[in-house]
């Protein structure tokens, strides 16, 4: 191996909330998601060109069909890395995990480039807000206890955190202070990633990155008190990240993606 080859940071992509369905014209609001997620994707081939690894932050599909998920697995076979997907608010736990193991798509923790990633389910069957089962925070907590060593980006569908955004703070993670109690006592802990929020958005805890990403479908307003759909292209985020523990990390949009946009639904 080469100096160079061994200089290259790990390259991450996050794609969140493509909410795929059976019927190949399905439409959110009137985006064609296939469309739309086909339009992210030649976006990062063109710009960023192969990942490393890609993290799928759930919504996987708007109705939670087998047919949807193996859509998104075939969708990613023009990447040669691995993939791990979790569960949103709107799948089917069950079929997305059948078809994720058809796919190699299931692993839960993965180390790579000086890093581990861990990847939570947040979802609640017929619930649209998200809670971490004291299963999944004694996973995390037993994840992180093993690796002291390599900083860690934790993956989840909900967001922990407030967002300015008051129709949204009701769906998001409920029992976020026992996820922030576990994540506090780990100081590898560099980034906290989530979707379901269909927009960007960045801050700073406890010298912790916490990161949302852009839908590759609809994106929901930013700071609107009540349902909102902006006409923005559909994004994903991409990581750069180093072995000193080190990342940088940008979110793009498929800006030449045409869509007609619905903006005047109260729901979805």
């Amino acid at each position: 191996m080469t100096t160079n080859e061994q200089a290259r940071p790990l390259r991450v992509l996050q794609l969140t909330d493509p909410h795929l369905m059976a019927h190949a014209d399905g439409d959110l609001l009137g985006v064609k998601t296939r469309e739309s997620l086909k339009a992210v994707i030649d976006e990062v081939l063109e710009v960023r060109g192969q990942p490393d690894l890609i993290l799928a932050t759930g919504d996987l599909a708007q109705d939670g069909s087998v047919q949807a998920y193996r859509v998104f697995g075939e969708s990613l076979k023009v990447f040669s890395c691995p993939s791990a997907w979790i569960a949103g608010n709107h799948d089917h736990v069950d079929n997305l995990a059948r078809v994720a193991g058809e796919y190699n798509a299931s692993a839960r923790h993965l180390i790579q480039g000086g890093w581990q990633f861990v990847m939570l389910d947040s979802s609640v069957p017929g619930k649209v807000f998200g809670v971490l089962a004291d299963s999944e925070l004694e996973f995390l907590a037993s994840t992180l206890e093993q690796h002291p060593d390599l900083p860690a980006v934790v993956a989840l569908h909900h967001h922990p955190v407030d967002i300015g955004s008051d129709w949204m703070e009701k769906i998001g993670l409920t029992n976020r202070e026992a996820f922030w109690q576990v994540v506090d006592r780990f100081p590898q802990v560099r980034v906290v990633l989530w979707g379901h929020i269909h927009q960007e958005h960045e801050r700073e805890r406890n010298g912790v990155q916490l990161l949302a990403t852009p839908s590759t479908c609809i994106q929901f307003t930013s700071g609107s008190s009540k349902f909102s759909v902006e006409h923005l292209p559909p994004g994903y985020r991409w990581f750069e990240f180093h072995d000193t523990g080190a990342f940088t990390t940008e979110v793009r949009r498929a800006m030449t993606f045409e869509f007609e946009l619905d903006q005047n639904s109260t729901g979805y």
